[in-house]
């Protein structure tokens, strides 16, 4: 838009962008953020910057400090003072704490979802997960088998029909997300899930709750194991590369 100014010339007017575009720029940054740090292509204990992202994803400031202010919020960030910004770091605590909230609540959605879960959508997410795409990074591989299982638990924790259990395995499925790519990726393996799945869609199917509770609760543990040991085996070989800071470190 153009004004007149006070020696009667022209002058280009300098809007601000209006709040919607912002907060929508922000949201798509936040978003392709969160999942590099989700994938593990940010690191644990990496850490990052606001001119670094602001130029990798081509960004602006007020984009990048709103997808920031979003991941420090959830805990995947830590603002570090006068030193940018911190990926979390990953502990063996924390995967074990992660999978002991799993392995209670993925067996109770299971029970209600029984009757309720569409079994049709599950085999197809089922496939999904076994899908393999040799042509394509590991890195790549594990997102896709990543996508794929989170929304097939997702989708019966959404049949349970209640929201808060939908809601919180929803950003325990997200925190072990970083637990796989560190553990898998680092280690060079792709997850196998066996035939849990499977099992589980056919207790789906004949309308056995008890029976989906108990094969929720067995493929947790199962994973959980899978997942401590190939995270374990990352922290102790990557040494200096992957650091594991205290609470206290982060701190200072």
């Amino acid at each position: 838009m153009i004004h007149e100014n006070a020696a009667g010339g022209q002058s280009a007017s300098h809007e601000a962008p209006p709040r919607e575009a912002t907060g929508s720029r922000g949201d798509d940054a936040y978003e392709r953020i969160r999942r590099d740090v989700l994938s593990c292509r940010f690191m644990p204990g990496s850490t990052l910057t606001e001119s670094q992202l602001m130029t990798d994803y081509g960004i602006g400031k007020s984009s990048c400090r709103i997808a920031l202010v979003r991941l420090v919020h959830e805990g995947f960030v830590r603002a570090m003072p006068r030193q940018g910004y911190r990926v979390s770091p990953i502990t063996l605590r924390d995967v074990e704490e992660v999978f002991s909230l799993r392995v209670q609540l993925e067996p109770l959605a299971a029970r209600l979802a029984c009757g309720r879960v569409d079994v049709a959508l599950l085999r197809r997410l089922e496939a999904a997960c076994r899908v393999r795409y040799p042509e394509r990074a590991l890195s790549d591989q594990i997102d896709v088998f990543l996508d794929a299982n989170r929304e097939f638990h997702l989708a019966i924790a959404q049949a349970s029909g209640n929201e808060r259990l939908h809601r919180t395995l929803a950003n325990l499925i997200d925190e072990m997300s970083r637990f796989v790519a560190l553990g898998f990726g680092v280690q060079g393996t792709k997850p196998e899930i066996k035939h849990d799945h499977n099992a589980m869609i056919d207790a789906f199917e004949a309308g056995d709750g008890r029976r989906a509770e108990t094969i929720a609760r067995r493929h947790i543990e199962t994973f959980r194991d899978m997942t401590m040991e190939k995270v374990y085996a990352s922290l102790s070989s990557a040494g200096a590369s992957l650091p594991v800071f205290t609470v206290a470190e982060l701190r200072r």
